[in-house]
């Protein structure tokens, strides 16, 4: 496999070869990573965008998104998950480096080891981070919380849960209320709902949350109802959007990868007991997969090159936040699908490493914003509805 950007030293082979080695285990047994998250701690990996100054790793967003493409190659869900860890920490690394320090707390934090979630998702919610049924009361020195989130990636391990909530006490302004819940937190509580068709080693459980109270120096960003969240807040798409699209491209290509590989040493019959690689429509099947990755792996490559070097993409950088995660989400589905024709019937085999990278890429479209809201966005800003 290679890549556009200079390769992070955090991940190295032998790293990656312990991480692809124990992936199908943890599918198969519904298991989280632990041991592949001592690993990329002990590597500096989960510090990887914090500031050197602050001993982290110092790295961009396009190497982190290089990383964590490199890294999904070998094991998706372990990917995936720590993306919901590291897009807290990239856009508190921006605000770091733009002078902000109040996040520091949290960098520091992430230093020591400590591991961030994401606490979003909520059942029938469908607004994202645009609206709650999680609430959250105003009390002396900061908020009670209580709500049901849902898909909760690093469920056993995450020591801050980034929540948003919904404050209601005006009724006339109601108020979106960002902050960080401690692990610890009286009221906390995680139920292991987690047995998927894939990304199983994410351990996405459920997370309730019942009269928590949150300090206010853990309370991120308040704004209004409709209207747009803070710095922080608003710098953490520009980190995950591109992330998740790396992710699954990454798994997209390994799937590709592999079919490959057994395309050059299967045999057939109708051949003579020549390679199945010599049949006109493999090689149709592995020409249109390869099409497809190198549209959207140009896409994600100047996406993150352009957000790394301050480009100024104007009234389209959501537009092109947006469509980095759906064609990157799509075409790892795309390749995949392509990738058992090219393999065939042994694919569907879980003996096969590609009975499960087929699993594992069917969530991307689900990952907000989901396939609806992106086109959604899309549709109504090329037509100068917004």
């Amino acid at each position: 496999m290679t890549t556009t950007s200079p390769a992070p030293t955090l991940l190295t082979e032998d790293l990656l070869a312990r991480v692809h080695a124990r992936a199908g285990d943890y599918d198969r047994e519904n298991r989280f990573f632990h041991e592949d998250l001592d690993d990329l701690r002990d590597a500096g990996h989960l510090r990887a965008p914090v500031p050197a100054e602050l001993g982290g790793g110092d790295l961009t967003l396009d190497q982190v998104a290089h990383a964590q493409r490199r890294l999904a190659y070998y094991a998706p869900s372990t990917a995936l998950a720590t993306t919901m860890h590291l897009y807290w920490v990239g856009s508190a690394a921006d605000r770091h480096r733009a002078g902000d320090t109040s996040l520091d707390w949290l960098l520091d934090d992430v230093v020591a080891g400590k591991v961030i979630a994401a606490g979003h998702g909520e059942p029938g919610n469908d607004t994202a981070i645009d609206d709650a049924r999680t609430t959250a009361t105003p009390v002396d020195g900061g908020y009670r919380i209580t709500g049901h989130k849902i898909f909760t990636s690093l469920a056993p391990v995450w020591d801050w849960l980034g929540i948003h909530a919904r404050d209601d006490s005006d009724p006339d302004r109601p108020r979106i209320v960002h902050a960080f819940v401690a692990r610890d937190a009286a009221g906390v509580r995680t139920e292991e709902t987690w047995d998927t068709l894939g990304v199983r080693a994410t351990a996405s459980h459920d997370t309730h949350l019942t009269d928590v109270f949150v300090p206010t120096e853990r309370v991120v960003d308040v704004h209004d109802l409709g209207a747009g969240p803070g710095p922080y807040v608003a710098g953490v798409f520009p980190w995950v959007l591109p992330l998740l699209g790396n992710v699954y491209y990454g798994a997209g290509r390994r799937a590709v990868d592999v079919a490959l590989e057994q395309a050059r040493s299967r045999t057939a019959l109708s051949l003579g007991g020549a390679p199945v690689a010599e049949k006109p429509f493999v090689q149709y099947h592995a020409a249109e997969a390869e099409l497809l990755l190198e549209g959207v792996g140009a896409q994600l490559d100047r996406l993150t090159a352009d957000l790394t070097a301050g480009v100024d993409l104007g009234d389209r950088t959501l537009l092109k936040l947006f469509a980095a995660k759906e064609n990157g989400t799509r075409v790892a589905r795309s390749v995949t699908d392509l990738a058992l024709e090219i393999a065939g019937a042994s694919s569907i085999s879980r003996r096969n490493e590609l009975e499960r990278l087929y699993r594992d890429v069917r969530a991307g479209s689900f990952h907000p914003p989901n396939s609806d809201t992106v086109r959604d966005l899309i549709g109504k800003t090329v037509l100068g509805l917004v």
